[in-house]
């Protein structure tokens, strides 16, 4: 063997050494468990699941979930009683310790006999107990079964100081006799971002039963605070009267589905432009003055606004035509 091919073997084998030796290194470090950070809380002084899981101490997903500390004591999530009622009562929104603001969307499904006339009691409370709001879930199908029955309800609510409250979806009980008393109790987390309160306006058979063109009556909306406030006020309108609102009375002559192209305010005058669901066999010079009364009249609230003028895809000439 000469000395070149010599050199050639030993710097050949240096390089395998030196791949062998980089993958290691890589392979020892990615199978190396990161640190767990140490809890902030020492054991002693946690008293509930949140402190635990707050604190950095390992969380077991079980449902309920459970946080343990180092020194053994084990907390459970606040989950309400939601696992001793799932064969009455199920909702699927909200879950147990979602985040809610208002208004509260309420979904689920219930026996036949937790109604009565169709319908049953909804609260919203504090951490203190003390109510914030109520409502009436409505059945969306036949009630009067023992099966399942889907229901609706729409809460809205003043934002309370507390973080967590509890919504009570409390069984229909006409004999009022405690022995037939029962409620579903579930956790909730107040969104505590700013907010304020603004109005929409929707025509209303009960106030106005001759039914004008051009009157439309006020309910409020809790939004968040943003830079439009205006444009959150009119995305409130298209959305609509809720469940309970409906029940009074509001009703709204928008389409469903519109959307908001454009929305600008200069000098007092707002522009706003819609897309062209807004003017979807839309026809009846009654219909087209209360589509204009709605929209007019839940903008004109704010005092930068002395001026309306709605288009269409750009187009302000012929819409919203009779």
């Amino acid at each position: 063997m000469n000395k070149n091919t010599l050199i050639i073997i030993i710097v050949t084998i240096g390089i395998i050494l030196a791949v062998f030796a980089g993958v290691f290194i890589l392979t020892a470090k990615k199978a190396s468990p990161e640190p767990t950070p140490e809890p902030s809380i020492a054991p002693q002084s946690i008293t509930s699941f949140d402190e635990c899981a707050s604190a950095g101490y390992p969380v077991l997903e079980s449902y309920p979930r459970q946080c343990k500390t180092s020194d053994g004591q084990s907390f459970t999530e606040d989950i309400g009683n939601e696992l001793e009622k799932i064969d009455l009562i199920r909702v699927s929104n909200p879950r147990p310790n979602q985040v809610v603001q208002s208004p509260i969307l309420i979904e689920g499904e219930a026996r036949g006999n937790w109604f009565f006339e169709a319908s049953f009691p909804v609260l919203l409370l504090d951490e203190q107990g003390n109510t914030l709001a109520t409502a009436t879930s409505q059945a969306e199908g036949e009630w009067m079964t023992e099966d399942f029955v889907p229901f609706t309800a729409s809460l809205s609510f003043q934002p309370p100081s507390a973080k967590k409250g509890t919504l009570v979806l409390k069984k229909d009980n006409p004999s009022d006799l405690p022995e037939f008393d029962d409620e579903l109790r579930i956790p909730v987390v107040f969104d505590t971002s700013e907010t304020l309160t603004v109005k929409v306006f929707f025509g209303n058979s009960k106030l106005d039963p001759e039914l004008s063109c051009n009157k439309a009556f006020p309910v409020e909306r809790i939004i968040e605070k943003k830079s439009s406030v205006a444009r959150a006020a009119l995305e409130e309108l298209l959305k609509g009267p809720t469940a309970e609102e409906k029940v009074q009375g509001y009703g709204t002559t928008i389409n469903p589905g519109v959307t908001i192209n454009k929305l600008i305010i200069e000098d007092g005058v707002l522009e706003v432009d819609f897309d062209e669901s807004l003017e979807f066999q839309v026809g009846g010079s009654c219909r087209v003055s209360a589509i204009r009364a709605e929209i007019t009249q839940t903008l004109m609230q704010f005092p930068t606004v002395d001026e309306v003028i709605i288009s269409i895809n750009g187009r302000t000439e012929d819409i919203l035509q009779p």
